[in-house]
Parts: structure tokens; sequence; C-alpha cells
């Protein structure tokens, strides 16, 4: 049940982030709300089952790097739901990195302002 909840907040997170990228980016382009809500989904996903296993396959970039690497990890995650997603296009390199600055704000923002990954934590 906490996974599936946990997707849940991650699916509207990600709806969010995606939505501040398309407005912010010219060259983001989402085709309606059927392929923002998958975009989401995807995205959510993504970052649930693939990213895990990316990270400790870069595990030594990671070390070496200092961390920057994660934010290459992030960029592929954001890459591989845009491939996956036929209605969402984020065309070009650097609009990629510009995406993925923003959806780490994004979540940032949502994290720090309103402690969305402790819901429920403290409920008993």
């Amino acid at each position: 049940m906490e996974l599936l909840r946990r997707l849940a907040i991650s699916t509207g997170i990600n709806i969010v982030a995606l939505v501040v990228v398309a407005v912010a980016f010219s060259d983001v382009h989402i085709d309606g709300w059927g392929a923002l809500i998958l975009a989401g989904i995807v995205f959510g996903l993504v970052n649930t089952f693939v990213k895990p296993l990316v990270k400790l396959l870069a595990l030594p970039l990671v070390v070496i790097t200092f961390g920057i690497a994660l934010f290459f990890v992030n960029m592929l995650m954001l890459a591989l739901t845009d491939w996956i997603v036929n209605g969402l296009v984020i065309d070009g390199f650097w609009t990629l990195v510009g995406a993925t600055l923003v959806v780490w704000l994004v979540n940032l923002v949502l994290d720090t302002g309103f402690g969305v990954r402790n819901w429920g934590k403290n409920r008993r």
C-alpha cells in the first residue's frame, strides 16, 4: 500500500513539474491532458524502478564526479520518459538540461515547502 501511495504522490508531483516545464520552455510540447497524465505516471515509474538500477551502475562515475553524474542520471530518466510517451516532446539537448533543472526545482519546492515525502509517516 505504501508503494501505491508514493506512486500516486509522485505522479501528482511529476504532473505539476511537467506543466511547469511545458510553460517554461517553448521546445517542450505536451499533447493534451491524457499525454500529461501518462507522462507523469511513466516518469514516476521510471524514477521508481529504473533509476535505482541506473544509479547503481553509475556509482563509480558518481563517486568520481562527486555526485554530478546524478544530474545526468536524472536527465536520462526524463529523456526515457520522453522516448516512451508519444505525446511528450522535449526538443533539444539544452531544453532537456533546463527541463531537468526545472523538474528538480519543482520537486525541491514541493518537498521542502509542503513536506510531501513525509505524508503519512506521522499518522499513528
